[in-house]
């Protein structure tokens, strides 16, 4: 049997933006289609389903330990071309990393903990059922 650890992470992450999209929970913000996901980016995401993979994504790293908003933020941050100045690291948006976290709430894969957010055992169970089936 293999866990979520041993599959490779972006196909379970592809298969669980596609289980994500069926839940009634996750719909991207009106806002969502127009944002850059930090301020190292330069345009907005390209792929129409974004949301649902930076939600996958999130889901797949609380599997593996609880993290907060700004721990989310530095991990999905980056270095922001400057030109002729030196490349600067730039934490990623915060506002669309809470967003997401409460969607898991609100959809009953995620819960408050003293270390931020940590996946409930629907979440986990969700994640081993997609994880055996890769």
């Amino acid at each position: 049997m293999a866990n979520v650890a041993e599959v490779h992470a972006e196909a379970l992450i592809r298969r669980l933006a596609e289980e994500l999209k069926k839940n009634d929970a996750f719909t991207p913000p009106e806002w969502a289609k127009f944002v850059k996901t930090g301020m190292n980016r330069e345009r907005v995401p390209e792929q129409p389903d974004w949301w649902y993979i930076r939600a996958a994504a999130i889901m797949r790293k609380l599997y593996f330990k609880p993290l907060g908003t700004s721990r989310l933020r530095v991990l999905y941050g980056g270095k922001k071309n400057r030109g002729y100045k030196p490349e600067k690291f730039y934490k990623a948006s915060g506002s669309i990393i809470r967003k997401i976290l409460q969607q898991l709430e609100k959809a009953g894969y995620a819960q408050k903990s003293k270390k931020g957010r940590e996946l409930t055992p629907e979440g986990r169970k969700l994640l081993d059922k997609l994880a055996k089936e890769l």
